[in-house]
């Protein structure tokens, strides 16, 4: 009859190893953010990855500039990548970004700002002319629900190949986008002293002058160097010191009514974004 004393605490005993036994294995999203970047280092072992604060990356130049701070203007490229090599969103040379090193880590999609820290950090490693790449764990970038709009899936990993261009100066971010599109798209441009690239299509035959205060009948269609219209229109009227600097400084004195112009407005004498490529006719010139 004693035995009996000892049925409660072995049947305790043989639950709490079974619980044991029984337990649940799962990777953590840490865990499976290691393994895939892991997975990716595998693919390249050509490449020596740093890792640091939870993310990898590797510096491909360093580059022969400067270093910046966080006040500092930079002006950069960068291509965003799934681990498995799909691009989902890169720059363009002919629409350089520009930003302050200390927002370098910020970026709108669609409506929402997303934080993307481990790009600031190895920027900031980096001197102008310089280019890395950086493996950013899932729990860092777009988490566990990941950004369907932007291609990437729950709890993926990304790619960022980031790079710093040597310009310091918007002017000289300007002249290289301007200097690539006449190049690429083999064009002939005059240039005025202001910096304007022009190209008169046709004088016109009218015989009022273009001055400051003219009022002008005008069309035209105006770009960003990428091709992107952003402003049509083929029937407009203005006085033409409303209009950007740009079409101030360049319009008297080369066409008059019935001409046509090509013109490519760098962006200090435009909106300040960027320069602007425009087709303009003038259909009527008046002085009164």
């Amino acid at each position: 009859m004693q035995t009996k004393k000892f049925v409660r605490p072995l049947v305790a005993m043989s639950l709490i190893l079974a619980l044991f036994s029984c337990k649940k294995e799962y990777e953590t999203v840490e865990q499976l953010d290691n393994k895939n970047i892991q997975a990716y280092k595998d693919a390249h072992p050509g490449t020596s990855f740093t890792d640091t604060a939870g993310y990898a990356y590797t510096i491909a130049q360093l580059g022969s500039g400067s270093y910046v701070k966080n006040t500092d203007s930079i002006y950069y490229s960068y291509k965003f990548s799934t681990l498995s090599g799909t691009v989902l969103n890169e720059t363009k040379e002919l629409t350089i970004p520009g930003t302050y090193l200390g927002y370098s880590d910020q970026f709108v999609i669609g409506s929402s700002k997303y934080t993307l820290k481990p790009i600031r950090e190895v920027f900031a490693k980096l001197r102008r002319g310089g280019k890395a790449t950086v493996l950013i764990p899932s729990r860092m970038a777009f988490g566990k629900n990941g950004l369907s709009s932007f291609g990437i899936g729950p709890n993926e990993c990304i790619v960022v190949e980031i790079g710093l261009y040597t310009f310091s100066k918007k002017h000289e971010v300007d002249a290289y986008e301007t200097a690539k599109f006449i190049t690429d798209n083999n064009l002939t441009f005059n240039t005025d002293p202001n910096g304007i690239k022009y190209q008169v299509i046709t004088a016109g035959t009218g015989t009022e002058p273009i001055s400051e205060f003219s009022t002008l009948g005008v069309s035209y269609t105006g770009r960003y160097l990428d091709g992107t219209v952003f402003d049509s229109n083929s029937s407009a009227s203005f006085r033409l010191d409303q209009l950007i600097k740009g079409w101030q400084l360049i319009l008297p004195g080369r066409i008059t009514a019935g001409g046509k112009i090509r013109v490519i407005i760098p962006s200090h004498l435009a909106y300040g974004t960027s320069p602007l490529d425009f087709d303009i006719s003038i259909s009527k010139v008046s002085n009164n």
